[in-house]
C-alpha cells in the first residue's frame, strides 16, 4: 500500500487502542470526573485530561497531588476502571470516526494488522468484543506483555519493535496510528513512520516534529492512499 507522505510500500499496520480505534478516552475522562465528585475530591474537570495519553511518571504526579494515601488513589483508579466497564457494557464504547471503513480497506489489501497498547488484556478484549473488530487484527500487545517481557512503556517504542517483529516485517513497512502525544513519541523512538489522529487534544509542536503525518480522521488518512 502507498501512501502520500510515508515513505515506502506499507505491508502492516500496527494500532493504539484507546482514543484512537475507540472512544474511551472520552469515557476515561468522564469516568474521572463522575469518580471525584462521589469522593468529593477538589480538581477541575479539565485536569483530567493530563492523563490523556500521560507517561507513568506523568500519571504519579497526578495522583500524588490529589491523593494522600495509596489506598485512596487505588480506590478512585478502581472505581473509573468499573465505570468505563459498565459503560463499555452498555453500549457507551463506540468506534472512533472512519475506524471500521480503514479496517476494511487494510484487509482488502492484505495488510498484517496489530494492535499495541498500554492498556491491560482484559480491557482489550473487552473493547474489541464489544465493538466487533477483534477479526480484524493478527494479534494484540498490552500492558500485561510490557510487563512479560520486561519492556520500557510509552513513550519508549519497545512495544512497538516488538509489534513489528511479531507481524514479521521490516519496520520500514510498518506504520503505527496513535492518537496522543506520548504514543506518537513512542513510533520515533521505535524507529517507525507514525501517523497521528489526535483525539481529545490538538498536536503540539513536538507531535508534529514526532510524525510522520498527521490526520483529522482514519477517514481524512484514507484520501491519502495512492
Amino acid at each position: 500500500m502507498k501512501v502520500l507522505g510515508i515513505n515506502g510500500d506499507i505491508k502492516g499496520v500496527i494500532f493504539d487502542l484507546d482514543g484512537l480505534l475507540v472512544n474511551s478516552e472520552k469515557l476515561y475522562w468522564q469516568a474521572n470526573i463522575q469518580a471525584a465528585k462521589e469522593a468529593k475530591l477538589d480538581i477541575t474537570e479539565d485536569s483530567y485530561l493530563k492523563l490523556t495519553g500521560a507517561t507513568a511518571k506523568d500519571m504519579q504526579n497526578f495522583y500524588h497531588k490529589y491523593f494522600a494515601t495509596e489506598v485512596e488513589r487505588d480506590a478512585f483508579i478502581k472505581r473509573t476502571d468499573d465505570l468505563v466497564w459498565q459503560w463499555t457494557d452498555e453500549g457507551k464504547l463506540k468506534l472512533q470516526k472512519g475506524v471500521r471503513k480503514a479496517l476494511d480497506r487494510f484487509k482488502t489489501s492484505d495488510l498484517r494488522m496489530a494492535i499495541a497498547s498500554s492498556n491491560y488484556k482484559k480491557v482489550i478484549e473487552h473493547a474489541l468484543d464489544k465493538t466487533g473488530i477483534e477479526s480484524y487484527f493478527d494479534f494484540y500487545l498490552s500492558y500485561d506483555d510490557v510487563e512479560k517481557f520486561n519492556l520500557a512503556p510509552k513513550p519508549a517504542g519497545d512495544i512497538y519493535s516488538l509489534a513489528a517483529k511479531k507481524l514479521n516485517l521490516n519496520k520500514q513497512e510498518v506504520i503505527i496510528f496513535e492518537d496522543s502525544s506520548t504514543g506518537i513519541a513512542a513510533t520515533k523512538d521505535a524507529g517507525i513512520q507514525g501517523i497521528m489522529i489526535p483525539d481529545l487534544k490538538s498536536p503540539s509542536l513536538k507531535d508534529k516534529e514526532n510524525a510522520s503525518l498527521i490526520c483529522q480522521s482514519f477517514l481524512d488518512f484514507l484520501e491519502k492512499i495512492a
